[in-house]
C-alpha cells in the first residue's frame, strides 16, 4: 500500500550515508569491534565482582576509566584538530588492543588481581579516549552536512547493536567458557575496526592549526563556555548518566533477585542497548525535530523515570523492558547532542568538541558507576537505583528549562547557516 510505504519511509532509519564507501567501512568496522569491546566490559565487571563480592569495587572501575578519558580525551581531541585523523585513529586503536591482550594473559594465568585489572582498564580507556573523538570529527568530513544527523543515528545504532550482542554473548561465554575466552573473542573482533581505519583516506587538518597542548584545549573549553547551546548539550548528558545509570548495580541485582545467573546478568547488561537498537531502526523522524534543546530536556527526564520504575520489579523481563525504553530515549538524545556539536562548531574546532563529548559520554557513565556503587553500599540497592533516576528527572527539567538559548535552539536554522557558509 502506497500510504503505508510512505509512512514507513518517514520513520525508518535513513541509510543514505552508507552510499559513501569510506563511511560504510568505518561504520561496519566500528560495529564489529564494538561487540568485542562490550563483551570485555561485561566480563571485567563480572570478574571483579566474582573476586571481591562487592559492588563498590565494580564501581571503582568507573574512575579507572574516567581519569584517562578526561586527560587523553581532551588531549586527543586537540591532536585531532592538528594532525592526520586517520593516523591518530590507528595509533589509539592499537593502544586499546594491547590492553585487551593484557586482560587475556591475566585471565589465562589465573592471577585474580583486581588492581592489575583496574590498571589495564585505565590503559584501555586511554586508547578509547584518543579514538572516540577522532571518529566523531571524521564523520562530517566523509558525508555532506545534511546527512550528518543520519550518519550519527547509524553510528549509535550499530554501537547499540554491539551493546546488545556483546553482553548477551558475554552471558553465554562466561557461563560456558570463562573470562579468557571472552577476552580472546574481543581481541579477534578488533581486526575489523583496525581494517576500516587503515582504509580511510588521508584526513589532514583544515583551517587554522594550533599546536596540540594546553592552549588548544583551553581554547576549546572557552568555545564551549561561550556557547550556551553547546555547553548545555554536555550538562544534560552528565545529569542523565551520573545520576540515573544503574549499570554498576547489575551484578548485585542478578545475585539478589535472579540467583546469580550469568544469563540474567547478560540480559540486564544488554537491556538499555536493546531499546536503543529498536529506536535506531525507527529513527527516520529524529533528524526532523527542530527544537532539539527542549526535546532533549524532556527525553532525558523520561529516561530518569523509566530507570526509577525498573528498580521496583522482581521480574527479569519487566526490568529489561523498562530499561529498554530508557535505552530508546537515550539513543534519541545522543543523536541530537552529537548533531548539535557537529553542525554548530567549525571543522577546526570539531576534534576538541568531540574530545569533550567523548569525555562526557564515556566519563558520565563512569561517574554513574561510582555514584551507584557507593550509594548502594551505603543505602542499599533500591534506594541507590530509584533515587538516582528521580534526581535525574527533576534536575534535568530545572536546568534545561532555565537556559533560554538551549530551550529555544532551532536546529534547522543553524544547519541553514552552515550550508550558506559552505556555499560561500
Amino acid at each position: 500500500m502506497p500510504g503505508a510505504q510512505s509512512a514507513l519511509r518517514r520513520v525508518a532509519v535513513d541509510t543514505r550515508p552508507l552510499r559513501t564507501p569510506a563511511y560504510r567501512r568505518l561504520l561496519v568496522g566500528q560495529g564489529v569491534s564494538f561487540i568485542g569491546f562490550q563483551l570485555t566490559s561485561v566480563a571485567v565487571s563480572a570478574q571483579v565482582y566474582e573476586i571481591t563480592k562487592s559492588s563498590l569495587w565494580v564501581g571503582l572501575l568507573g574512575p579507572a576509566n574516567l581519569i584517562p578519558l578526561v586527560v587523553f580525551g581532551l588531549w586527543g581531541g586537540a591532536v585531532a584538530d592538528a594532525v592526520d585523523r586517520r593516523r591518530l585513529l590507528i595509533t589509539g586503536s592499537l593502544v586499546a588492543w594491547a590492553a585487551t591482550l593484557a586482560l587475556l594473559v591475566h585471565a589465562w594465568t589465573g592471577m585474580n588481581n583486581v588492581l592489575f585489572i583496574i590498571m589495564v582498564i585505565a590503559v584501555q580507556s586511554t586508547g578509547f579516549a584518543v579514538t572516540s573523538p577522532v571518529r566523531g570529527a571524521i564523520i562530517p568530513r566523509l558525508v555532506p552536512p545534511e546527512r550528518v544527523a543520519a550518519a550519527n543515528t547509524l553510528n549509535f545504532l550499530v554501537s547499540s547493536a554491539g551493546s546488545v550482542a556483546g553482553p548477551l554473548l558475554a552471558g553465554v561465554v562466561l557461563a560456558k567458557s570463562g573470562y579468557s575466552t571472552a577476552y580472546l573473542i574481543d581481541a579477534l573482533l578488533f581486526g575489523a575496526g583496525l581494517y576500516a581505519a587503515v582504509r580511510l583516506p588521508r584526513l589532514p587538518p583544515i583551517g587554522d592549526v594550533i599546536r596540540p597542548g594546553l592552549r588548544s584545549v583551553v581554547n576549546g573549553l572557552r568555545y564551549i563556555g561561550g556557547h550556551p547551546v553547546v555547553l548545555m548539550s554536555f550538562v544534560v548528558d552528565i545529569i542523565a548518566m551520573a545520576f540515573a545509570l544503574p549499570r554498576a548495580l547489575f551484578p548485585e541485582l542478578a545475585a539478589e533477585r535472579f540467583g546469580g545467573s550469568a544469563v540474567a546478568f547478560g540480559w540486564l547488561s544488554a537491556s538499555i542497548a536493546i531499546g536503543a537498537v529498536a529506536a535506531g531502526l525507527l529513527s527516520g523522524w529524529v533528524g526532523r525535530v527542530r527544537r532539539q534543546g527542549l526535546a532533549l530536556t524532556w527525553v532525558i527526564a523520561l529516561w530518569g523515570l523509566t530507570v526509577t520504575a525498573a528498580a521496583f520489579t522482581d521480574h527479569l523481563w519487566l526490568v529489561v523492558v523498562l530499561l529498554a525504553v530508557g535505552g530508546a530515549l537515550d539513543l534519541v538524545s545522543a543523536v541530537w547532542r552529537q548533531t548539535i556539536l557537529q553542525t554548530y562548531a567549525p571543522d577546526d574546532m570539531r576534534g576538541r568538541m568531540q574530545g569533550v563529548f567523548m569525555v562526557v559520554v564515556a566519563g558520565g557513565p563512569r561517574l554513574g558507576d561510582l555514584r551507584a556503587g557507593a550509594t548502594a553500599s551505603a543505602f542499599g540497592l533500591v534506594p541507590a537505583w530509584a533515587g538516582g533516576g528521580l534526581v535525574c528527572a527533576v534536575l534535568v527539567v530545572v536546568v534545561g528549562l532555565a537556559v533560554p538559548a538551549f530551550r529555544r535552539y532551532d536546529a534547522s536554522e543553524r544547519l541553514g547557516r552552515r550550508l550558506d557558509d559552505a556555499a560561500q
